[in-house]
């Protein structure tokens, strides 16, 4: 029987963000997965993060409990998911995996896989109007609020059209809120979006 472990060798993952790192064989009928282990190398040193073994799942390394976990109904699919990715979880992974034979010898694969941890720009924000809209009666309240998606933290500042192409900066912040409105308020708004 044949057996290989099969997964790509370089990943990226977004920030804050979730990813699989892939690692899989094809189940062989006289072959049985004995040991899983899961291990990295970062600038923060080495080490086993997961095992799964006889006696169940183990999470060793501190940084990745909760975080981290691998599919259990699925033969032969042995990825690793990765949840709220950190900067500091790039690095180089290795799935370990052995089998026994039915002549009770033990079989050893493992693949390694680059995981790079990438941040995302803001994108160009979009501004909701709170109720009653756009057109609003004096006197009455109403805000404005910013959104955009990226990395966090996103910074959001608000700017009022004034004369000659210019803007006047009002406030940073997603939400522009108004209690009472003059006629005076009338005009043409604009925010910007910014992350790192």
């Amino acid at each position: 029987a044949f057996l290989d472990l099969s997964g790509p060798s370089e990943i990226r993952g977004v920030w804050k963000e979730s990813v699989t790192l892939p690692c899989a064989y094809v189940p062989v009928e006289d072959l049985m997965q004995q040991t899983l282990t899961w291990t990295v190398v970062h600038e923060k040193g080495s080490g086993t993060i997961f095992r799964r073994d006889g006696s169940g799942d183990h999470v060793f390394l501190s940084e990745y409990r909760d975080r981290v976990s691998i599919p259990k109904e699925a033969p032969g699919n042995v990825s690793l998911l990765i949840l709220d990715l950190e900067v500091s979880d790039r690095g180089t992974y290795t799935c370990h995996v052995t089998w026994r034979d039915s002549n009770n010898s033990l079989i050893a694969k493992e693949i390694t896989t680059k995981l790079e941890v990438v941040k995302v720009a803001a994108t160009k924000p979009i501004i909701r109007a709170g109720e009653p809209g756009l057109t609003v009666p004096a006197g009455a309240g109403t805000s404005l609020i910013c959104e955009a998606s990226g990395s966090p933290p996103i910074s959001y500042r608000w700017f009022r059209s004034a004369a000659a192409g210019k803007a006047v900066f009002l406030s940073s912040g997603a939400e522009l809120a108004w209690h009472s409105l003059r006629p005076s308020d009338s005009g043409t708004y604009f925010c910007e979006a910014e992350n790192r």
